[in-house]
């Protein structure tokens, strides 16, 4: 049963990947040689599914977030955090729409590590708002905006080869360097 339950997340990992969250939970099922029902025995709604999956990402996200907040400059840990929540994102094409309703939603399965998420980032950009080096304009909930419209550009082939280019200009404009700071 264990054994099902590893292939299944392994091939609902692979073929998320490859056609995104929106995916046929039946084309799930045909890739690992199950049927359908059990697929739906190990995780009954694609909610689950996703929840399952995910839930290592977001621990290990949320892990990160809480090592960084201890070592480092406070700019460089929050722009290293957000830099790896945009590159996990776009693992999975369409994961920020659900991570996105998930937060209102508290009903949803992804609610909670959705919720702990965008609390670790907002963590780290209070920190770096404290240390004089972030806006103070901006809240955990504006950046988890920024993480999926960032990871909403590495899902467009034509705008993909300039993610990173633009990672690093939205970066930038959330850091107060020298430039950057209002001199009234």
């Amino acid at each position: 049963m264990r054994r099902v339950h590893v292939l299944l997340l392994a091939v609902a990992g692979a073929v998320i990947a490859e056609q995104g969250v929106e995916v046929s939970l039946r084309d799930i099922a045909r890739r690992a040689g199950v049927g359908l029902a059990t697929l739906l025995r190990h995780f009954p709604t694609r909610e689950a599914l996703l929840e399952a999956l995910l839930r290592t990402s977001f621990d290990e996200l949320t892990a990160k977030a809480s090592e960084l907040e201890t070592s480092g400059s406070p700019e460089d840990a929050l722009v290293s955090w957000l830099r790896d929540c945009v590159a996990w994102t776009t693992e999975y094409r369409g994961v920020t729409v659900l991570m996105a309703a998930a937060i209102e939603d508290a009903d949803s399965a992804l609610h909670a590590s959705c919720v702990t998420l965008r609390a670790a980032g907002a963590r780290l950009l209070t920190r770096a708002q404290t240390a004089g080096t972030a806006r103070e304009d901006i809240d955990g909930t504006d950046l988890f905006a920024l993480i999926a419209a960032l990871a909403w550009l590495g899902d467009q082939p034509t705008l993909a080869p300039r993610a990173d280019h633009l990672f690093d200009v939205v970066a930038s404009a959330i850091l107060r360097t020298p430039a950057s700071i209002d001199h009234r």
